[in-house]
């Protein structure tokens, strides 16, 4: 690594971590503005307010991050290369004979460094967070205990139960119901009370123990053997076998929740019956492409600011909006558009499209 790199290097990441700190707490501070009734409504004192609005947000600042990063490492990358050519250092190192495309390569790395840095939040800590980052506003302390209905574990079970608290972590009044593969109710589990039982470390599943429980299992004489026909056995269990646990519940309950798992979390999913494959698929090819893209935003960016002659800042940095925000806008489009024969197109047509522009934008520099 060259003295040069080191300084080009040494110029991004302080200009990374200023757009960084910007962008992110701005974000965090527009959201807390308009929902601080939210948080204010329930008459809490100050301190309990103020523990609330920061476990809520500290969580949340994962997927500002992951919202973010692309935006924050292009405006870095082209504020350093901007500032190098408004100080005439460019100038300086041409006149060295170094070309503009040794130039780009520290920036390029960072590139794939801050690329990188967004998959491990993704695939890692958002993730791990996933039931934090499924709370409301107004719930932050999971007080509030809410209804759930015909929640589907790994084997297929639809679990429901009249009240969830995520706080001590129970259920009241629950029911599972199991189906064959013809559709039918074959088994039925009650319980007026299910307090959770984490799994080993070795295993996934975990246990419900139930209070009052009481199995009703259907015996059939045939396929639509109904009504009076049926006979049934009744057993009175004491535990419930269920992937479902508390946080996971907690996270199935919020809107979009797909979005917090992990690629592995989703591969897993795919396996389960009765989910959305479909949605399942565009979350995963939506989670692939999101780093690729913002990487090709950094390239389409770059070449519109490195030029032996350069023209005016100002004029250079109104194209690279215009082309970066095309870029972008396609990006969310294809996030937008739903379509039956093909769930991936969508999210790739944007980078075939702006990746072949960037490359053509790059072969053009004169160095």
């Amino acid at each position: 690594m060259s003295i040069l790199d080191r300084y080009i290097l040494r110029c991004l990441a302080a200009d990374y971590c200023i757009a960084l700190a910007v962008m992110v707490s701005l974000y965090a501070l527009l959201d807390m503005f308009v929902n601080m009734d939210e948080f204010t409504e329930h008459g809490y004192p100050a301190h309990t307010v103020v523990a609330n609005v920061v476990s809520y947000y500290a969580p949340q600042l994962l997927v500002y991050f992951s919202q973010l990063s692309s935006i924050i490492t292009l405006f870095a990358c082209l504020t350093t290369v901007v500032r190098m050519r408004r100080q005439n250092e460019l100038t300086a190192v041409l006149a060295s004979g170094v070309s503009l495309h040794r130039i780009a390569a520290p920036v390029v790395v960072f590139g794939l460094l801050t690329t990188a840095l967004l998959f491990a939040d993704t695939e890692w800590a958002i993730p791990a967070a996933a039931h934090r980052l499924a709370r409301d506003h107004d719930d932050v302390d999971g007080r509030r205990a809410y209804e759930v209905l015909f929640l589907r574990d790994k084997k297929g079970a639809l679990v429901s139960a009249g009240q969830f608290h995520p706080k001590t972590r129970d259920v009241q009044d629950l029911l599972v119901m199991q189906r064959n593969a013809a559709g039918n109710l074959i088994q039925t589990i009650e319980a007026d009370r299910a307090t959770w039982e984490p799994p080993p470390v070795s295993e996934t599943t975990g246990r419900w123990h139930l209070e009052r429980g009481r199995m009703r299992t259907r015996v059939l004489a045939g396929e639509s053997s109904l009504g009076p026909t049926e006979t049934a056995r009744e057993s009175y269990p004491t535990v419930f076998e269920c992937d479902l646990s508390p946080e996971t519940i907690e996270l199935r309950q919020a809107e979009g929740w797909l979005r917090f798992l992990s690629l592995a979390q989703l591969r897993r999913l795919m396996q389960h019956e009765g989910i959305d494959r479909a949605e399942v698929l565009r979350t995963q090819h939506a989670r692939i492409a999101a780093p690729i893209l913002g990487f090709v935003l950094l390239l389409l960016g770059l070449p519109f600011f490195l030029d032996r002659s350069p023209t005016t800042v100002v004029g250079d940095t109104a194209k690279c909006m215009v082309a970066c925000g095309l870029c972008y806008v396609a990006g969310f489009i294809g996030q937008s558009i739903r379509l039956e024969f093909n769930s991936a197109l969508p999210y790739w047509i944007p980078i075939f499209l702006f990746a072949t522009l960037a490359m053509v934008l790059i072969d053009r520099i004169r160095t």
